[in-house]
């Protein structure tokens, strides 16, 4: 077999690797992304939990990166705790080693399998089957390529080129790393080089030493993407990231000079030598773990002096710039930008509201009002600057979109002032007069939460991608929510009724709180409104019909 044809075989499954690996990020994100980004947030307040939400939402992503974007975005808006998503990370870290060490435990013989079962799931109805299927389909092709990059890298025992160059790189251990660590930056996967790595290793052609080396740099090279997806966020964000790089550098740094120590210490281990790689892999990032965590408070203090928080009179808008407006195009999509931060704020703002009322704690209310005049400052900005845009013209399509963003800007600021004037001030009110819900009507009103903040994070996908299949779910959850709040109101009543003291005392509390939750899913949902109406899937309403029959 020639060589061009080897590399062929090998690029093309490397590059089957790294599809199935985006479409098994695809599909949980599809099945489960609501849930697993809810499920990160809320499971990152302890240092245990936090580790085993980085853990298990890399192992369900198979992607450190994209955990780890999640988590700094999470820091961001004030979700998560610096030193926790540091913590969330070196869990994401073991999550990519763990996943490594699975796949290459032998079950390539479940490929065929798995694709057939994703294969099938896609042809379903429901949005989370069609989802599953995909990952599933995405686990199988990873298996796939595992077999396919044995194969393509048998005929390398033999390659002079090939064993020339590693014997180059073995005798230049620092080079090796950067190697590695480009080969992870380009690729944005250290689990696709630690694979290949695997299969390499698999030919003999690689001293222990070597492989130790290699893996470093896989390591390495898979903590600067999320660093450098991060660089256009906020000061918290770039924080989460680049310690996240600091402490795998320094790691690769610490273990580099002691490579072929540990080869040696590896070797005498009972360990499979085709495994060594991912066994090194699961190893580092073990020991690096529980290196770093005791740290992480230290590691906190550190990265606020290295990249220290904004000027505090940076609240005014980010990205609205009048240099753009002889570019309509960019100057929308810069309006955008801005009022995707206005959503963010007011995402904040509801998390905020629901951990004190879950947890009774009124210093969670505190920052409310400082964020309500941010967001109308912010809205109002961004009006001015759509005004501006306007009178230099713009076609129909702009036109449009401008009334779009407009339209959702307002509807943003009005829920920051339901959250103000009334959220805050019942949740304030539950707390200082010590009021008790019954059992049932705090769940319902727990649950009444949740969906409307998953709501409004479903309201910033649609207001980006104008998606009508996303719109009409949404106007689908905002029928969901009255009915959920007509029948808590009803389930209330029915309390009262029986004569249950906290529902009794706790009416007027109860009954403002559904109101004003379903008032807000109201505000949320008429994003999707102008992309329904667009779609022609908006029909007259029952009124007008029947006014018009009359007519006739």
């Amino acid at each position: 077999m020639t060589s061009t044809v080897i590399m062929i075989n090998l690029f093309g499954a490397v590059a089957l690797l790294m599809f199935g690996l985006a479409q098994v990020k695809d599909g949980v994100t599809r099945a489960f992304g609501a849930r697993l980004r809810t499920g990160l947030a809320a499971g990152t307040k302890r240092g245990w939990r936090s580790f085993l939400s980085g853990f298990v939402a890399t192992v369900a992503l198979q992607s450190s990166t994209a955990t780890a974007l999640m988590v700094s975005s999470f820091v961001e808006r004030g979700m998560i705790k610096p030193r926790m998503a540091q913590i969330a990370l070196l869990g994401a870290n073991i999550g990519t080693a763990v996943t490594a060490w699975i796949v290459s435990t032998g079950i390539e013989w479940l490929s065929p399998l798995l694709i057939l079962i994703g294969i099938v799931l896609l042809r379903a109805a429901s949005t989370a089957r069609r989802g599953l299927g995909t990952a599933l389909a995405g686990i199988g092709l990873m298996l796939l390529s595992l077999h396919l990059l044995g194969l393509a890298t048998e005929p390398l025992r033999t390659s002079p080129a090939l064993r020339a160059f590693i014997g180059l790189l073995d005798g230049a251990w620092p080079v090796a790393l950067i190697f590695a660590a480009v080969l992870a930056f380009l690729s944005s996967s250290s689990l696709a080089i630690v694979v290949l790595i695997l299969s390499l290793g698999s030919t003999g052609i690689l001293s222990p030493g070597l492989m130790v080396v290699l893996v470093l740099g896989a390591n390495l090279g898979g903590a600067v993407p999320p660093f450098m997806a991060s660089l256009g966020a906020g000061p918290a964000a770039r924080r989460v990231t680049l310690s996240n790089l600091i402490v795998r550098g320094c790691g690769c740094l610490i273990v580099l000079p002691m490579a072929g120590t540990i080869a040696d210490g590896l070797s005498g281990l009972p360990l499979s030598a085709a495994k060594l790689p991912v066994d090194i892999h699961l190893l580092f990032n073990v020991l690096l773990g529980l290196a770093a965590w005791p740290l992480s408070r230290r590691l906190s203090a550190i990265m606020q002096h290295l990249v220290p928080d904004a000027p505090a009179g940076e609240s005014g808008p980010r990205y609205l710039d009048a240099q753009e407006f002889s570019t309509p195009a960019i100057a929308l999509t810069s309006a955008t930008r801005e009022v995707l931060g206005i959503g963010d704020l007011i995402e904040r703002m509801l998390l905020l509201s629901l951990e004190a009322f879950r947890l009774d704690k009124a210093e969670r209310l505190q920052p409310l009002p400082a964020l309500e005049q941010v967001v109308d400052g912010l809205q109002q900005a961004v009006k001015v600057y759509l005004s501006r845009l306007a009178g230099q013209g713009l076609d129909d399509e702009g036109k449009r979109r401008s009334i779009m963003i407009i339209d959702y800007a307002i509807n943003l600021e009005h829920i920051g002032d339901l959250i103000e004037k009334g959220l805050m001030a019942q949740v304030g009110r539950k707390i200082v007069e010590g009021m008790r819900l019954s059992d049932a009507g705090n769940n319902e009103l727990l649950q009444l939460f949740e969906m409307t903040i998953e709501n409004l994070r479903l309201a910033q996908t649609v207001f980006v991608t104008r998606d009508p299949g996303l719109a009409r779910r949404m106007m689908e959850i905002k029928v969901e929510v009255r009915n959920m709040e007509r029948r808590s109101a009803e389930l209330h009543f029915q309390r009262l009724r029986d004569g249950q003291a906290e529902s009794l005392q706790t009416s007027s509390l109860h009954l403002d709180m559904l109101r004003d939750l379903k008032r807000i899913n109201a505000h949320i949902t008429s994003v999707a409104h102008p992309i329904i109406n667009a779609s022609g899937l908006l029909r007259e309403s029952r009124l007008r019909k029947s006014a018009s029959s009359v007519a006739t």
